[in-house]
C-alpha cells in the first residue's frame, strides 16, 4: 500500500492537477466513511464473526468460489485471535502484541514468528515481508481512511443496502488496480458489514468478499486472553509454509491464477 501511495504521489508531482469539484454523494460518501474509520479506530476491543468468499480464475476462464467461516476477536493497540474454517483449511492465529502464532489444525502444523509491536505494524509487516496480505486487514487498522482513501481515483454513492438484517450506506470506491464495495451500517455503530474487493487488473475480476454478523464491541466484545494452544504432536514450520494451499480437487480442474 505505501509503494502505491507513493507511485499515485510521484505521479502528480511533475506539475499542477486540476481536481474537479467533488460531488454531494461523493462529499457523503467520504464524510461517511471518515466516521466507519474513526469509530473503528476508537474501540479499545471488538469481535465479530464473517464469512469470506475468494474467487480462483483458472487457466480456462473459469471462475471457482473458496467459502469460509471464521471468528476475530481485537483489543488495540497490540492484540488480535482470528479462527476461519473452511472446506480447505482450519486455521487459528493469535498475536499478543510480541508473537504471531499460526496453527493449521488441518495439516497439525504451526508456526511462530517474533513481530513486536501493534496491529499496524503486524499488518504491514505481514505483507511487506513475509508477502502475506491478510484479506480485508486495511479494515483492522488504527486508520482505516488514510489507508485506504489516497488511492481512491473514483467514488460512487450507490444508496442503502440491507446486510444480514442491517440496513446500511452502500459506497463504491476505485483505484488503478481494485475496484472495491463497502456497506457501512447506519446509527451510532458505523461499522462495515460487508466489504469486496475486485481485482480490475486479472481477467475474469476475481472477488473478494467478507460479510461480518455479530458485532459486539467494549464489554460487550468477545474477547479471550489471547493465547493459544498448540495441539499436541503438530510440526513447526517455517515461516514461508503458512501459506494456503488448494485443495486437490480444485487443482484437478485447471491451474489457478
Amino acid at each position: 500500500m505505501q509503494k502505491l501511495i507513493a507511485a499515485f504521489v510521484a505521479a502528480f508531482a511533475g506539475g499542477a492537477v486540476v481536481v474537479a469539484p467533488a460531488s454531494a454523494d461523493e462529499q457523503d460518501a467520504r464524510r461517511i466513511f471518515q466516521e466507519m474509520s474513526d469509530y473503528l479506530g476508537s474501540q479499545s476491543a471488538f469481535s465479530f464473526d464473517y464469512d469470506a468468499a475468494l474467487d480462483l480464475v483458472t487457466n480456462e476462464g473459469q471462475t471457482l468460489t473458496l467459502a469460509s467461516s471464521g471468528k476475530a476477536s481485537v483489543a488495540r493497540p497490540d492484540k488480535i485471535s482470528a479462527s476461519r474454517t473452511g472446506g480447505f483449511a482450519e486455521i487459528e492465529m493469535v498475536f499478543d502484541g510480541k508473537t504471531l502464532t499460526f496453527v493449521n489444525k488441518g495439516a497439525d502444523t504451526y508456526t511462530e514468528i517474533e513481530i513486536p509491536g501493534d496491529l499496524d505494524n503486524l499488518i504491514d509487516t505481514l505483507r511487506d515481508t513475509y508477502q502475506r496480505p491478510l484479506p480485508a486487514a486495511d479494515l483492522l487498522m488504527s486508520d482505516v481512511d488514510g489507508q485506504l482513501m489516497p488511492l481512491v481515483t473514483d467514488v460512487k454513492d450507490l444508496g442503502s443496502g440491507v446486510v444480514g438484517g442491517v440496513e446500511c450506506n452502500h459506497f463504491a470506491f476505485r483505484t488503478q488496480d481494485v475496484d472495491w464495495q463497502i456497506w457501512i451500517a447506519g446509527g451510532d455503530e458505523p461499522y462495515p458489514c460487508r466489504y469486496t474487493i475486485s481485482s480490475s487488473k486479472v481477467a475474469g475480476s476475481p472477488q473478494y468478499t467478507l460479510v461480518v454478523s455479530n458485532w459486539k464491541t467494549g464489554a460487550d466484545a468477545m474477547v479471550g486472553d489471547f493465547k493459544v494452544t498448540i495441539p499436541a504432536g503438530a510440526t513447526k514450520v517455517d515461516a514461508s509454509a503458512i501459506a494456503d494451499k488448494l485443495p486437490e480437487n480444485f487443482t484437478l480442474l485447471g491451474d489457478a491464477k
